[in-house]
Parts: structure tokens; sequence; C-alpha cells
């Protein structure tokens, strides 16, 4: 039986990986940092091993007697000072590094990011062979990157790395995305970047896990893959879709991707700059996430992991609405 740690198994995709991990017949410890976190862990059928990411030895003790590590916690969202990211998700990254190569873990398999790719052009088409973008001016796609790069740069004999990247990760279970995004909607505050006509790829979270336990047996040590839902959809159809399913009518209103770029760089600017309350109205990393084209090339995952999707995208809507109640 293997044994798995896994750091942020409290979150969307963490949840998922463990109920998979642990229905498979794998030995789960997943880093709890409260209560509730420890109870979630427990839920999916997990043991909660009781730290944070900044406690080293914690992490190491989760770690030990483990075949692999799933890393998947980061700061998360797109605003707020730079330290928060740093110390989250740069930082965060190199002490789990530390504590399971401390551990004698033979195998860390990273959870990134597209965003890792963005600094505000579209990306059409992109592969591994992308840069990973370490001087974003977006502070989440900046910490990524930099965590990214310092995981592949950790590979070693003894110690493999391998990085995950999903797209715009959707399900059942989702508390962030589109919870959010009914709520703007509901209260007027959402509008369509550009239109929102652009395609996008996607990566349903049950494609996302089958991804990261492909990249676990399969991934090569010290390479990166991309992993997605299949062919790219029309950004708007898709969320409209989405939306539909929780019982949230289609937005109309549409703000120019002209308008919106220099907006949130001033937005953002403002709020770095002063003491200003909550967050800004409008960030980089929203415009370049729903108002940019982005669409992702898996074909290394397929190729050299047997990666296919396990959950289409038909299948995926159709059980968000039946979790929700709607028809």
């Amino acid at each position: 039986m293997t044994t798995a740690f896994v750091t942020g198994g409290s979150g969307f995709i963490g949840r998922a990986l463990l109920r998979r991990l642990t229905r498979d017949g794998w030995t789960v410890r997943a880093l709890a940092r409260s209560d509730a976190s420890a109870a979630a862990v427990e839920a999916q059928g997990a043991e909660p091993v009781r730290g944070e990411l900044s406690d080293v030895a914690a992490m190491r003790a989760g770690a030990d007697g483990a075949e692999v590590a799933f890393h998947l916690a980061a700061k998360l969202g797109d605003s707020g000072p730079w330290e928060e990211f740093q110390r989250g998700t740069v930082e965060g990254t190199d002490n789990a590094l530390a504590a399971c190569r401390e551990a004698g873990l033979r195998r860390f398999v990273h959870t990134g990011t597209e965003a890792a790719l963005m600094d505000g052009q579209p990306l059409t088409g992109a592969d591994e062979t992308w840069p990973l973008k370490t001087d974003s001016p977006a502070w989440y796609p900046r910490s990524k990157a930099r965590a990214e790069k310092a995981v592949l740069a950790a590979n070693a004999d003894g110690f493999e790395t391998v990085a995950l990247r999903p797209r715009f990760v959707w399900g059942v279970g989702d508390t962030t995305l589109l919870p959010v995004l009914s709520e703007m909607v509901r209260k007027g505050r959402f509008a369509w970047i550009g239109g929102g006509t652009h395609r996008t790829s996607t990566t349903h979270v049950d494609n996302t896990v089958e991804g990261l336990l492909l990249a676990a047996e399969k991934g090569r040590p010290g390479e990166a893959y991309f992993v997605t839902d299949g062919p790219p959809v029309v950004f708007r159809d898709f969320l409209t879709r989405m939306l539909a399913t929780q019982g949230v009518p289609e937005p109309t209103r549409s703000v120019p991707l002209a308008v919106a770029k220099p907006l949130s760089a001033a937005a953002e600017s403002a709020w770095r700059a002063l003491p200003l309350p909550g967050d800004p109205p409008l960030t980089r990393f929203a415009v370049w996430a729903s108002g940019l084209e982005c669409t992702i090339d898996d074909s290394k995952a397929r190729s050299e992991l047997g990666y296919a999707p396990v959950v289409s995208v038909e299948d995926g809507l159709a059980g968000l609405a039946s979790a929700s109640g709607s028809p």
C-alpha cells in the first residue's frame, strides 16, 4: 500500500484528491492548520497532520514513511500584499520541499497553474516550453511561477519533482470560483471583459486529480505537464452554462478590454501604494484570466503520461446541476 503526504488537502482540489487516494487504497496524511481543516481532511478518510507551511518539522513528520507528496497549498486570490504571496506560496513551497527531502520521500508532485505563464498577453496554444513569468506584475502568477521554478530545480537523484498544471479548475465542491462568480452576478457586479467571446481551456477537478496521480506514477523527473478537458470552449458560453447550473441567469454587462486593462493596473497600483480598505474593484490577473484567450496544448501529458479526461464537459456540467438541484 502506498502512503502519500498532501498539503492543501482541505481545499477544493485537495478534497477531491484525498477522496480519490483513499478510494484507491492509499494511506494518506494531510497537513491541517486548523480544526476546520482537520475535520475536512478526516471527512475524506485521511489523517490530519497539524501544522502550517511555515512548520518544516510538522511537514517532515507528515511525510515520514511516505513515498509521494502532493503539494497543493498556496496563497490564493488576486490581491493583497506581496509578502503574503511570498510567504504562503514561495516560502511555503521551499519549506515543503525541504521537509519532504529530509523525510526521504521519493517523489514530490507540485500543483501548478497556467497563471504562472501570465504577464498580460494571451496564451494561445501554450505548452510546457513557454517560460515561467517569475517577474509578472501580478502577484499570484509571479508567486506560482517562482514556486514551480523552485520545485523543478529541486529535482535530483533520489528526490524526483514533477509539476502538474490544470487550467480553470471547476466542478462539484468548488468553494471559490463558481460561488464568487454567482454572487457577483446576483449583485450586479459582474461584467464580461471584451464580451467574453475568446476561447479558453478548462480542467474539471476530477481530470485534475487524474493528472496528479499520473504525474506521481509516470511523470518524467524535473518536468511539467498541462492537463485540460480537451478542446477549448468559448469563455462566455461555458461560464453561462456553469452559472445556469446554480440558477443564475446570463450576465449582460460588458467592459471593453482596452478599458479594463489600464483600469485594473491603476486600481492595483493605488491599493498597493495607499492603505485603502478591502480589495481593488478590478485586478490585472482578473482581467487576464477572464478577458484574454487561454488555450492550452496538453499533448505532452497525453503522450508521456497516458492522460485522458475521465469526466467530459457535458457530464461535469450535469454533475453541477444535480448537486445544486437545478433542472
